[in-house]
């Protein structure tokens, strides 16, 4: 349930849909590791989305991950290169 000092992301709407696509995932490959990664990081903390952050924590579940195990791996990811390379899957949006 949200509470009133809950407050709205400005990605939210994209966000979810990353989200619900990652829900459908069993086998993860390497963007859907990233995009789990960066979401988590996104909204750990955050007072809002609750649903979200939820589902976050769902995902890791049904990966079998733990966050330092996701994170771990996120970042070799990164210091291969270039996780999302083209427009077409989208951008690298840390914000």
């Amino acid at each position: 349930m949200a509470s009133a000092k809950d407050q709205q992301h400005p990605q939210y709407l994209g966000d979810r849909q990353i989200v619900t696509e990652l829900l459908a995932v069993t086998q993860p490959g390497d963007r859907h590791l990233a995009d789990l990664g960066r979401l988590r990081v996104r909204y750990h903390g955050f007072p809002g989305a609750r649903d979200i952050q939820t589902d976050l924590e769902r995902l890791l579940g049904q990966w079998q991950l733990t966050e330092e195990e996701l994170f771990a791996q996120t970042r070799a990811l990164h210091q291969k290169g270039r996780v999302y390379t083209s427009r077409q899957e989208g951008r690298d949006d840390w914000a």
